[in-house]
């Protein structure tokens, strides 16, 4: 038996790097998926075609999670084409790294915008299906920056910090109705965008963490994969590091 079979999940951000990994082990665990994207037009419908081969249902929605109504729309188109929606991943996210005496207001705003306001957008959004049904598992990707901070990305350690204080109020308010909300705060993962940083840089970077390796994708996809799962049933709430050990 799939670990996912019969559910139906609302993946952010999935054309490309951590997002795709999570459609992808989704996909392969039985669940039916819905995916957004924004910019990768091309690469989000081969995307599409291709994960439609694992024989479950699924749709690229062209969606900016940042704005509001868009995810209220997503929602409704979901809804329509799918007739459920059990799992939401709200992986969306951008970075615009400066230290603090450079940093414009527009790159702040911008952070926060996608990476927290998008969180808030579909939560709210998705919460009325999610109480009708008396269930749901909702999986917000926030970060290690947000845990322990980074010079040079204060925008984005607050956005990622801002996700987990969000996460356990979330818990707290939907848990009587059996919908579970979760954080997972990535490390260093490896993908496409650090595939152009220097090599001797990222090897230090890999050199720092206990388990001596950057991340994939797919770890961070398996710990989606058992918080969206009935596996987790009794996890609300919390924040679970895939890092290597990093802020051990």
């Amino acid at each position: 038996m799939k670990l996912l079979a019969g559910k139906t999940a609302i993946i952010t951000g999935a054309s490309k790097g951590i997002g795709k990994g999570i459609a992808e082990a989704f996909a392969e665990q039985g669940a039916n998926v819905a995916f957004t994207y924004l910019s990768s037009v091309e690469q989000a419908e081969a995307f599409e075609k291709e994960l439609s081969k694992s024989g479950v249902q699924v749709k690229g929605y062209r969606s900016d999670a940042s704005e509001y109504s868009s995810a209220e729309q997503l929602v409704a188109d979901v809804l329509n084409d799918f007739g459920s929606i059990d799992v939401v991943v709200n992986n969306a996210g951008v970075t615009r790294d400066n230290l603090l005496m450079r940093m414009s207001e527009e790159d702040f705003d911008k952070v926060v915008q996608v990476n927290l306001k998008s969180v808030f957008n579909l939560t709210k959004a998705v919460q009325r299906t999610m109480l009708k049904q008396r269930k749901g598992s909702i999986i917000n990707i926030s970060s290690v920056v947000g845990v322990k901070g980074n010079a040079g990305q204060s925008n984005y350690a607050a956005s990622k910090a801002g996700i987990i204080g969000f996460t356990k109020s979330i818990a707290l308010e939907l848990g009587s109705r059996n919908i579970r909300c979760n954080a997972i705060a990535p490390g260093f993962i490896e993908t496409e965008m650090t595939g152009k940083l220097d090599e001797a840089t990222v090897q230090g970077w890999r050199d720092a963490i206990p388990l001596k390796r950057g991340g994939t994708p797919e770890d961070v996809a398996q710990a989606c994969l058992f918080l969206a799962s009935d596996w987790s049933s009794y996890i609300t709430g919390q924040t679970l590091h895939v890092d290597g050990g990093m802020l051990t």
